[in-house]
C-alpha cells in the first residue's frame, strides 16, 4: 500500500504534500525534522491522506493535488478542518 498525504505546519500555515510507502516512518521523519523541505516549518499536523495500491498511482495522486486545480480541490475538500484548526489557533494565545 502506498500513501499521498498532506500536513499543516504551524508555524506558516501553509500544506505539504508528499507521498510514500510507509506513512508512518514518513510522519517520524518529518516529526524529527529529517526532511529538508519540511525542517524549519515544523510543528506539523498530519491533516490528510489516501491509500493507493501502487507507487505510481501515490506518486500521480500527489502531483496533482500540488496542482492549481488540485490545490483548491484540496482546501475545498479541508475548509472545515483547517478553519476549525486555525480558529483553535487563534484562541490559545
Amino acid at each position: 500500500m502506498h500513501f499521498t498525504y498532506v500536513l499543516l505546519s504551524e508555524a506558516d500555515g501553509k500544506l505539504y504534500t508528499g507521498a510514500t510507502a510507509d506513512l508512518r516512518q514518513r510522519l517520524r521523519l518529518h516529526t524529527a525534522g529529517r526532511i529538508r523541505s519540511t525542517a524549519h516549518r515544523r510543528p506539523l499536523t498530519l491533516l490528510y491522506y489516501e491509500t493507493s495500491p501502487s507507487a505510481d498511482d501515490a506518486f500521480r495522486r500527489e502531483r496533482y493535488l500540488k496542482s492549481g486545480r488540485g490545490g483548491r480541490y484540496l482546501k475545498a475538500r479541508l475548509a472545515t478542518s483547517l478553519a476549525d484548526l486555525r480558529r483553535n489557533k487563534l484562541e490559545r494565545h
